[in-house]
Order: C-alpha cells, then sequence, then structure tokens
C-alpha cells in the first residue's frame, strides 16, 4: 500500500513512521511519501524519520515530494495534516481573539473559525486533485478543525472522507481504565458518545451491559485518576451526568481559561512556534535528528491545555509517551484495506452516504442535527467505510449546543465556499463564545489584516457588507 501524508513536514508525522515500523500496524504501508509545500520542514523530518530505530525489516520506503501530482500518482491512502499560515499562523489565531477579550484558542471559538476560513480552501484544493489523480484513494483528514474540514470536504470526496482526533477515543479509554473495565482494542461495545468535533460527551460505559457511568461519578477518587475527572470536578460532572470531551472546558470555564491565558508569558502558539522555530532548523544538521525531535515532542505535551492545569498537575505518563491521532489513522486504514473490522469514534455524516437511489432514510446517529451534518460518534469500519452507530438523543443543554455550534461551522463552509463575507461575519457573531454582530465584524477585520489572503475568498461586493 502507498500512503501519502499531506503536511509531510508537520511536527508528529514521526509518530505515524514509527507505528508502521513496529506493532500491529507493522508491515501495513510499502511505501510512505511525506508530501509539503515547505521543502526545509520536509527535510527536516526526513532526517528524524530516516535516523528513527527501526526494530523490524517492514519499515516503509520513504519518498519526500514538494509535487503534489507525483504524490498523489498512484496513492492508495491519504492522511491530510496541514497547516496554512504554519505556527505563526497560530499566533494570530490566538491573538486578534485575545486582543478583544475573547478566548484565544485554535480551534474553539475565534480561533477555530479563522483556522478555518484559511484551511478549507487549501483542503479543497488538495479533494480536487485526489479526485484527478487517485480517485479511489481514501482521505483520512486530521487537518483542524477536524470536523468543520471533515464536512467541507464531503460534496468532493463523498463517503471517501473520514475526520479523525484522539482527544475522544482517549476519554473513553481513560474511562474504561478509571472503573476497572479497560475496552479491548477496536470495539466500543456498550460506549454512548455523541457530538462534534472538541465538543462531545460520554454519556454511558456499559461494556458488560451495566452502565459504569453513574458509579464513576460519584468515585470521587476515580475521578482523580483520569484528567478529565481533575479538569471539570466532581460537581460539575455530577450535575451534567456525563464526561465531557476535554476540550469543553472552553466552553463551561471560559473566563476562567480566558484569564489564564492571557496570564501566560506567551501563548501556546507562540511557544510551539518559538520552539519550531530553532529546532527545525537543528534537525537537518543533528548527529542525531530523532533523539531531538523526541524530546521537544516531550516538551510540547507537557504543555498541552496548560491553562487549564492550574494546581501544577502533571500530564499523565501515557500521554506522554505520545500517539493517539496516528494509531486512530492507521486503525481506521487497517480497516478500510481489509484489515478486519473495528470500531471508532470518528467524524463522519449522521447518517450514511447511501449509494442506492431506492434505499430507505438511513438511522440518524445523533437525533436533532442535520443528516449531512458532520458529527463525532462511534463507528463501525469496513472496507465499505466508516458506519456510523445510532446514539440517543442528547439532553437539552447538549443539544442545543451542538445545534448552535454546527449552525457556527456552516456558516464558515459556506463563506468559503460562496465568498461572502458576510457569511463570515455571522459565523464570528453566532459563536456561543463570542455572541455579537459588532465584535463578529472587528473578529474578522483582525483576521484578515493578519492574514491578507482572507480577502481574497470574498466577491467583489463583498467589501462592506
Amino acid at each position: 500500500m502507498r500512503l501519502m501524508i499531506a503536511g509531510g513536514g508537520g511536527f508528529r508525522v514521526p509518530l505515524v513512521y514509527r507505528a508502521l515500523c513496529a506493532g500491529p500496524f507493522a508491515g501495513l504501508v510499502d511505501e510512505l511519501v511525506l508530501y509539503d509545500v515547505d521543502a526545509a520542514r520536509l527535510a527536516a523530518i526526513e532526517a528524524v524519520v530516516r535516523d528513527m530505530p527501526a526494530t523490524e525489516s517492514s519499515a516503509p520506503a520513504i519518498v519526500v515530494s514538494t509535487d503534489l501530482r507525483a504524490a498523489l500518482t498512484g496513492t492508495d491512502m491519504v492522511f491530510a495534516a496541514i497547516r496554512p499560515g504554519g505556527t505563526a499562523g497560530r499566533i494570530s489565531d490566538e491573538r486578534v481573539a485575545l486582543e478583544l477579550g475573547l478566548l484565544g484558542q485554535e480551534t474553539t471559538g475565534a480561533g477555530g473559525i479563522a483556522y478555518a476560513l484559511r484551511t478549507i480552501p487549501r483542503m479543497l484544493e488538495l479533494a480536487e486533485a485526489m479526485r484527478r489523480h487517485c480517485p479511489d484513494a481514501w482521505l483520512i483528514n486530521f487537518t483542524n478543525p477536524a470536523g468543520m474540514v471533515t464536512e467541507a470536504l464531503g460534496p468532493v470526496l463523498g463517503r471517501k472522507v473520514i475526520g479523525i482526533c484522539d482527544s475522544a477515543g482517549g476519554l473513553v479509554q481513560r474511562a474504561a481504565r478509571a472503573v476497572g473495565a479497560p475496552l479491548k482494542e477496536g470495539t466500543l461495545d456498550g460506549v454512548g458518545y455523541f457530538g462534534l468535533n472538541h465538543l462531545g460527551w460520554l454519556y454511558r460505559l456499559a461494556p458488560g451491559g451495566r452502565d459504569l457511568l453513574p458509579g464513576l461519578l460519584s468515585d470521587h477518587a476515580a475521578l482523580e485518576s483520569m484528567e478529565e475527572g481533575r479538569l471539570f470536578g466532581q460537581h460539575t460532572l455530577l450535575q451534567l451526568g456525563c464526561l465531557p470531551n476535554e476540550y469543553l472546558y472552553y466552553y463551561y470555564q471560559t473566563a476562567q481559561a480566558t484569564d489564564a491565558i492571557r496570564r501566560q508569558r506567551e501563548t501556546r502558539g507562540a511557544s510551539i512556534h518559538q520552539q519550531q522555530s530553532s529546532l527545525y532548523p537543528a534537525l537537518v544538521h543533528a548527529a542525531h535528528p530523532f533523539a531531538l525531535w523526541d524530546a521537544a515532542r516531550r516538551s510540547r505535551e507537557e504543555g498541552y491545555l496548560a491553562e487549564a492545569r492550574t494546581h501544577g498537575e502533571q500530564r499523565d505518563e501515557e500521554d506522554l509517551a505520545g500517539g493517539g491521532y496516528e494509531r486512530v489513522a492507521l486503525s481506521v486504514m487497517r480497516a478500510l484495506s481489509g484489515g478486519g473490522a473495528t470500531q471508532l469514534i470518528l467524524n463522519v455524516p449522521n447518517a450514511p452516504v447511501s449509494t442506492a437511489s431506492d434505499r430507505a432514510p438511513a438511522e440518524l446517529a445523533v437525533p436533532g442535527l442535520p443528516a449531512d451534518a458532520v458529527v463525532e460518534v462511534p463507528c463501525e469500519v469496513t472496507p465499505d467505510g466508516a458506519l456510523p452507530l445510532a446514539q440517543e438523543r442528547p439532553g437539552g443543554q447538549f443539544l442545543t449546543l451542538m445545534q448552535h455550534v454546527k449552525e457556527v461551522e456552516r456558516l464558515t463552509i459556506h463563506a468559503v465556499v460562496s465568498g461572502e463575507r458576510h457569511a463570515a461575519i455571522g459565523a464570528f457573531a453566532a459563536h456561543p463564545l463570542i455572541g455579537s454582530a459588532e465584535l463578529g465584524d472587528q473578529l474578522l477585520e483582525g483576521y484578515e489584516a493578519a492574514f491578507p489572503e482572507l480577502a481574497q475568498l470574498w466577491g467583489p461586493t463583498a467589501s462592506g457588507t
């Protein structure tokens, strides 16, 4: 199998290569193509992967390319993890919002919308290129904001695009371990989870038929053993009656999160940008680039969601060991290529895409959301694709927030596809963490100043609308 990674110069690419060299995914890929528009970053990551210790002879051949057509031709599977604007762009995603007193985070709120506005056009270009050069290939997307980007690509690739994120699956596994009932890999029996990417809730945990979640929520010590328990606190979790995805911290504790970010010496984006600005040139010339990269990876993982850890607690060693999204992506790839069905929490349309005109309407995975809306739910993955599994109808507060954020996502996608600037303003204004047309206008102006290419999205009559 030939796997191409769009964004092959990305910091986490060596994690994919490492997973392909040993363990359950060894031998799955014959040729790994690293494609990137940035030749310098590509050279740095190539140095890392070629220096990585290969524990098995099944390590895939490595090809590097800055030619998209050559990279795609003959490809069976595409992983996409691109960041238009680079890490410098992430600083602006955060800062423009913070300067207006709003949450500055790259995937949630204003920063997520800005990130999507400049990312969706590039991802649509990739999808169109795939249709020309590898029309049978699947696209596994972990370009953020993952759910919104995946939905934007649906009209081009149909069921051939699947969005992934490791935060929901990680939550489920941590909860299962906390109650002493770890889940067998590839199964989500008795798991109830509904949401959007970075906006979901674990509402049932019944691997043996009996729901263990109420007991977990009532067990202070067990909650303290997992990050979400420490993050939200038992009182909040008992009120909710479920376990939220960690990113809901930004909704439930908005003022606290924003204040914590503002009090940090530098934003998360600035920290990563500073790290990578010095790291990438050093990797090319280092005697041991893998060791240098791995030390940087651990440092980066330790700072993840630092604004939410106010008491100095450390990340779990299992998190720091690296890995997560690459295991999800490779599990999807293995199932799609006939390696056996698996169950994973993925970003897919709310109802399966039908290929038969006479087929009855499919059951919605999340009642209350449109059939074509991309949701994040447990799925069964086979060579035919990812089939979403039906979940309970979310309770009022959960469904209301999901509907609200989904409307923002759809406005954002519409703004890119239609070139309507007022739709982008509307997306900012409608977001529950913003909620103001005046702020929406100020945000878009701020992001247009930071990213002049955004103005190229709008039609000739868009100015001032």
